[in-house]
């Protein structure tokens, strides 16, 4: 399989970035600070902090400046999961192998630990140490946050998710939601540390835009395949889960070897968007490959 060069040392740079967060927070509530910790720490790939750090290495940014963006990011993407979880959404037992934030604590605990993540994301742009020339993109880069985390991005893709549980949607109906509701986030992953770099054009934002729009689909395609053809033990959660909740899924309207060769070409696609860039891509192909290519 595929690996990602440099993951294991972005994953120790964020995890130690977020857990300085947590420690330096003024302890109120005990129980409600733990399920933070829990819900933000508990593991996983951080893939958003990773596609935003290899970003904003392939742009010549400084790292110290994406840290805020990727803990942001992070947090989102953690608080959006504690939600999923809830039995009023996905009513999800088991998390990347471990108990889900609310059988861990409870209903009210692990609501509340995502509120509280959310704000916790938007706390760190608002005071992170970004450097001179990036701290007057402040609100820039709050503003692409708040797009792919709220109704028009991440939210409004669970919204429509939500509705379209136990029916079958078109393919182009599917598309949107999985770009708002995945793709959105992985977008502001990579526009977000572009951002951060004093070098990028407005072509190089586009050419990235189109990538990470492809990659998003891409990684949703991927998850499809991954929930009908891994195991519960690889899976860290019941396998099949998405065919128990009669959602539409890429497998389930494009059959098996169709959804396979739709995650293909939009990679190919990906590649192409990576060529026009006047940058060394490799660690961004490497994760498109990536993408397509993993078994969790």
């Amino acid at each position: 399989m595929t690996t990602l060069g440099s993951i294991e040392q972005y994953q120790l740079r964020i995890n130690k970035f977020l857990e300085v967060k947590l420690n330096q927070l003024i302890v109120n509530d005990v129980k409600l600070l733990e399920a933070m910790r829990y819900g933000l720490l508990i593991g996983g790939k951080r893939i958003r902090p990773y596609l935003a750090y290899i970003t904003g290495e392939t742009l010549g940014a400084n790292l110290s400046d994406i840290d805020g963006v990727a803990a942001a990011l992070e947090c989102i993407h953690a608080y959006s999961l504690l939600h999923d979880d809830l039995p009023a959404m996905d009513d999800d037992d088991l998390r990347r192998g471990k108990l889900t934030c609310h059988k861990a604590f409870d209903e009210a605990t692990a609501i509340l630990a995502g509120d509280s993540l959310q704000t916790l994301a938007f706390d760190i742009l608002a005071n992170h140490m970004f450097t001179s020339e990036i701290a007057s993109k402040r609100i820039v880069l709050i503003q692409q946050l708040v797009n792919a985390a709220g109704y028009q991005g991440m939210c409004g893709g669970q919204a429509l998710d939500l509705s379209a549980t136990g029916r079958t949607i078109p393919l182009s109906q599917l598309e949107t939601l999985h770009s708002l509701k995945t793709g959105a986030l992985l977008e502001a992953s990579v526009l977000m540390a572009a951002e951060c770099s004093i070098k990028t054009t407005n072509k190089d934002k586009k050419n990235l835009t189109h990538f990470a729009k492809l990659m998003g689909l891409a990684y949703q395609i991927r998850d499809d395949i991954i929930d009908i053809t891994s195991s519960e033990e690889v899976l860290g959660k019941p396998k099949g889960s998405d065919l128990a909740s009669k959602k539409s899924t890429y497998p389930g309207l494009l059959g098996l070897q169709g959804a396979q060769e739709k995650a293909q070409y939009l990679y190919q696609e990906a590649l192409r968007s990576l060529d026009n860039l006047p940058y060394n891509n490799q660690n961004l192909s490497e994760f498109a490959t990536f993408i397509i290519k993993r078994k969790h």
